[in-house]
């Protein structure tokens, strides 16, 4: 079912496509390719907004996807191939995040086909578009699948070489209390990227042994004695580079262990954001109030500041090539 979710004050009108397979049900926007609703069993796992003003005013990356580079990229600068590119700044008055003010997750995506259990998204993001060199054009579908799961696929190409990085943000809590701290969170990565007081990468790739980033044989999001000033917003490190096919990334479970999400993916990072900091102004989905650690994103991407890092995993599409990026949710 589609129907019309508002207009933007530009007049652009956006859509809300309702997908249904099993006991999964999505509700996809055509603004920022959001997943503002998605029940499993009739339970709402993820944070959202139940109008088009919240989302304008008020979201943090509520359900979007990130780009045309997903994270932060220091001084909102990068050099390729000799020439440097000044981006838009939208982070602490000096980064860019997310792909900038006006990145994908703020813009309408063109509505290209659906059915029952799938949706495919369109986005032409023009060259200099926030900063960014070239003309890329991107193809997401989101896929309810028989098996329980909600599958994003992601390809891309552009006509001029350029950072390419695409994530989804959805928040997640899977048993709709008020924080996820009692969550248990397991994470197949043996290392991580440490981050300065800004959040950009050090340059270090460190171990999680013996520190509170280690999640390879899970452990609650609730910090221990001795934490309790820990922030997580770090990337995990689960290869060097893409994976041809998906692999195990994470899982996570509710407070009591009835409900549990595997991610799967292709990426060869995981960003673990535990939103100790949000306090949105506006009621949620059937009117909560979302506070610190309200969900949790787990976002599958490539490192974050690789086009500054030359030991990082490259986020460069050039001409030639093809981005691709597949995701999967996994519930039981």
């Amino acid at each position: 079912m589609i129907r019309e979710f508002g207009v933007l004050p530009d007049g652009e009108v956006v859509h809300e496509i309702s997908l249904r397979k099993g006991t999964l049900q999505a509700s996809v926007l055509t603004l920022g390719a959001i997943i503002r609703d998605l029940k499993v069993d009739g339970q709402t796992v993820v944070l959202g907004f139940e109008d088009l003003q919240s989302y304008l005013d008020h979201s943090p990356y509520f359900g979007a996807v990130a780009g045309r580079c997903a994270n932060r990229i220091a001084g909102a600068r990068m050099t390729i191939d000799g020439q440097e590119h000044q981006l838009d700044v939208n982070e602490r008055g000096r980064h860019q995040l997310h792909g900038g003010a006006r990145g994908f997750s703020r813009r309408v995506w063109q509505l290209e086909q659906s059915d029952k259990a799938s949706v495919l998204l369109k986005l032409v993001s023009e060259d200099g578009d926030m900063g960014y060199p070239g003309r890329v054009e991107v193809l997401l579908r989101y896929t309810l699948t028989g098996t329980g799961a909600l599958r994003m696929k992601i390809t891309a190409t552009a006509d001029r070489t350029t950072p390419v990085n695409l994530t989804q943000h959805s928040y997640f809590n899977l048993d709709g209390s008020a924080t996820i701290l009692d969550h248990t969170l397991e994470i197949a990565a043996d290392s991580y990227l440490p981050v300065d007081e800004d959040l950009i990468p050090t340059g270090e790739v460190r171990k999680v042994a013996w520190t509170p980033y280690d999640f390879q044989d899970g452990r609650k999001l609730r910090r221990r004695a001795g934490e309790e000033t820990v922030v997580f917003d770090h990337n995990f490190c689960l290869s060097d580079a893409p994976r041809e096919s998906v692999e195990f990334a994470a899982a996570l479970e509710d407070a009591a262990g009835d409900r549990r999400m595997e991610v799967w993916t292709t990426e060869p990072g995981l960003q673990l954001f535990d939103a100790g900091g949000i306090d949105v102004q506006a009621p949620g989905l059937e009117g909560k109030r979302y506070g610190p650690h309200a969900g949790l994103c787990l976002e599958a991407q490539r490192w974050p500041d690789s086009v500054n890092r030359d030991g990082f995993t490259s986020v460069l599409l050039r001409p030639s090539e093809t981005y691709s990026h597949v995701t999967e949710f996994r519930f039981s």
